[in-house]
């Protein structure tokens, strides 16, 4: 996508959940995981490249030990539906016996999620919970629920606040959806 066509997507984008709205929801999901966590010492693993935004926005606000990894998975490449699960990076962090908390952008449908639960869990993590930025409504149930949630948002192509749209606009504080999907 072109700068101009960026700049055209965001131009004619609905404004879905305002910068404002997203800084109040990443303080309350961070007041969430400190009564949750604050005692268990977890290993936080930030999904790459879309919870970029929320980890960075999250983790200041996490007054408790921590250790931090990420991983980076996808199943959508720059395309808008989702295929197999492709592992890019592992997390380097052991995580047997610990309390993982997996921190990623959106909860979509829930595939990616659930397989990256599955996988933490088969290495023999104690607790696997996961936080997301935002929950879209799909009007269905998803294979994995999450144990924390910033905001919730309708089933629309969303971007911004590290959910991009063809590679753009992760850098947004705001939330969009494009207009007319």
């Amino acid at each position: 996508m072109t700068p101009q066509e960026a700049q055209r997507v965001l131009d004619e984008a609905d404004l879905i959940c305002s910068a404002e709205e997203s800084a109040l929801a990443v303080r309350r999901v961070a007041a969430e995981i400190g009564q949750r966590l604050g005692n268990a010492n977890p290993l936080v693993l930030s999904v790459m490249g879309g919870a970029v935004v929320f980890t960075g926005q999250l983790l200041p606000q996490l007054d408790f030990p921590l250790d931090f990894d990420y991983l980076h998975v996808t199943r959508y490449g720059n395309v808008t539906t989702g295929g197999e699960l492709e592992w890019i990076v592992k997390p380097r962090s052991a995580v047997a016996g610990r309390v993982v908390l997996v921190v990623d952008d959106i909860l979509d449908e829930g595939v990616t999620m659930a397989e990256i639960l599955a996988h933490l869990r088969g290495q023999g993590a104690s607790e696997v919970l996961c936080a997301v930025f935002a929950d879209k409504d799909l009007g269905r149930a998803k294979p994995v629920v999450a144990d924390f949630v910033g905001v919730r948002l309708p089933n629309r192509y969303v971007f911004g606040y590290g959910m991009d749209v063809k590679g753009a606009w992760r850098n947004l504080p705001a939330v969009y959806a494009v207009k007319g999907l």
